[in-house]
């Protein structure tokens, strides 16, 4: 920096490193467009990688659909079954791809419906068409066409029935599969063997999603709704203890933010996402108590017509137990807290009761894991009812702190959950 002495002016020499470069300013931004761009790319590999990790037999089951779907196409590779069947083949993979399910009773279900639904749209199909060719060339559309909305509208009607509401997959295979094979049949010619060809494919893509699933690795509904019930158990358990845990602790009740961040932090805490999983398991048991009923006899469960329905029955009984403690976790976000104090007075007896009524639960989460035929847990029903006796006794003996005139009436409320 040089500068002349009396001057009022500065001149100010910057002098920059030859080998030095700048990098130009689009440059720069394209730099950091591109690493912002790589952040959500990274985060939904990561995130899928968890996904498959929690759960392998999702891994295994797209490898089986691939696998199935891979030996379908081979029909098509093939020289010699094509020239048996020619372009219907395709029906074979269309019919792994749309039958082929997560588990074996649902593939056994959707296959049964699949079947029932082809078969008998192929024998209306055949009675259409001939009837259609009796008719007269000219008449003939007529026919096929008056047919396909008849077909169209029965299907759809009884679909909508309760009794067949099952059944509702069945009734689409029917009217897709008889308008296809009556259609194309009156432009291609040869409508009987165009309808034997197809269900024949469709019968051959059915057997491989069937042998697929139950012999590579077969995931069974009977023992994921086994699980699925267990850890219900397990969370309402958790859930229960963590509630407690957190009305016994001083969470900083009288302080003027509370109200705000207990609302905040309400749909985040780990005890109500595990309510609120528990709670929303319904349809979930329910889907899988249906799928299991098609499945044979199969690892710990070698006996036919086995009592899916009572695993359902567990959960809806389960489902109560969650809303209690969800109504108590409810509490820990009101507005009105009992003091930090008043709580400690009662939280050996809160403990207790809390801890025997968990271990209660888990214990029957245990049972129902190892599938034990043991006795009815008499001893942890009668140390929950005592808990429960010692609890209410010493309310009735410190009731006069409950209405001490010392605290504010608002502060002093002991919250009945």
């Amino acid at each position: 920096m040089n500068g002349k002495k009396g001057s009022n002016s500065v001149k100010i020499d910057i002098s920059l490193i030859s080998n030095a470069s700048v990098p130009p300013p689009e440059a720069a931004k394209d730099a950091g467009a591109g690493g912002r761009s790589l952040q959500p790319s990274r985060k939904w590999i990561r995130d899928v990688w968890e996904f498959a990790r929690e759960d392998t037999d999702r891994v295994k089951f797209a490898f089986k659909v691939g696998l199935a779907v891979l030996l379908t196409a081979l029909l098509i590779l093939f020289r010699a079954p094509y020239e048996v069947f020619g372009t219907n083949i395709i029906w074979s993979i269309i019919t792994v791809a749309i039958m082929f399910e997560y588990t074996v009773g649902a593939t056994f279900n959707r296959g049964f419906n699949r079947a029932l639904g082809s078969i008998v749209a192929g024998i209306f199909a055949i009675v259409a068409i001939q009837i259609g060719l009796s008719s007269g060339h000219i008449a003939e559309p007529y026919v096929i066409g008056l047919s396909i909305f008849l077909v169209g509208a029965a299907t759809s009607f009884m679909k909508l029935l309760p009794s067949l509401v099952p059944y509702e997959y069945g009734f689409r295979v029917a009217l897709f599969t008889y308008c296809l094979i009556v259609v194309s049949g009156y432009r291609m010619g040869n409508p009987i063997r165009t309808s034997m060809d197809r269900l024949y494919s469709i019968a051959i893509g059915g057997l491989i999603a069937v042998l697929v699933n139950v012999l590579i690795f077969p995931i069974w509904a009977g023992e994921q709704l086994h699980k699925e019930l267990v850890a219900c158990f397990s969370s309402v358990a958790d859930s229960l203890e963590e509630c407690v845990r957190k009305y016994l602790r001083d969470d900083g009740s009288g302080d003027a933010e509370f109200s705000k961040k207990v609302l905040d932090d309400f749909p985040d805490e780990p005890a109500f996402k595990k309510c609120r999983a528990t709670l929303n398991t319904s349809a979930k048991l329910e889907s899988l108590a249906v799928s299991a009923n098609w499945e044979p006899p199969h690892g710990r469960f070698r006996h036919f017509f086995y009592p899916w329905s009572e695993y359902v029955k567990v959960g809806a009984v389960l489902r109560h137990c969650a809303y209690e403690v969800m109504a108590l976790h409810g509490c820990l976000h009101s507005e009105i807290q009992a003091p930090y104090n008043l709580r400690c007075t009662f939280q050996p007896e809160i403990l207790d009761a809390t801890n025997q009524a968990a271990e209660l639960i888990r214990s029957l989460a245990k049972d129902i894991s190892n599938m034990s035929r043991r006795s009815l847990h008499t001893n942890l029903l009668k140390r929950v009812h005592s808990s429960t006796e010692r609890l209410q006794r010493s309310i009735d003996v410190h009731s006069y702190l409950l209405t001490s005139s010392t605290h504010d009436p608002r502060r002093t409320f002991l919250p009945s959950c």
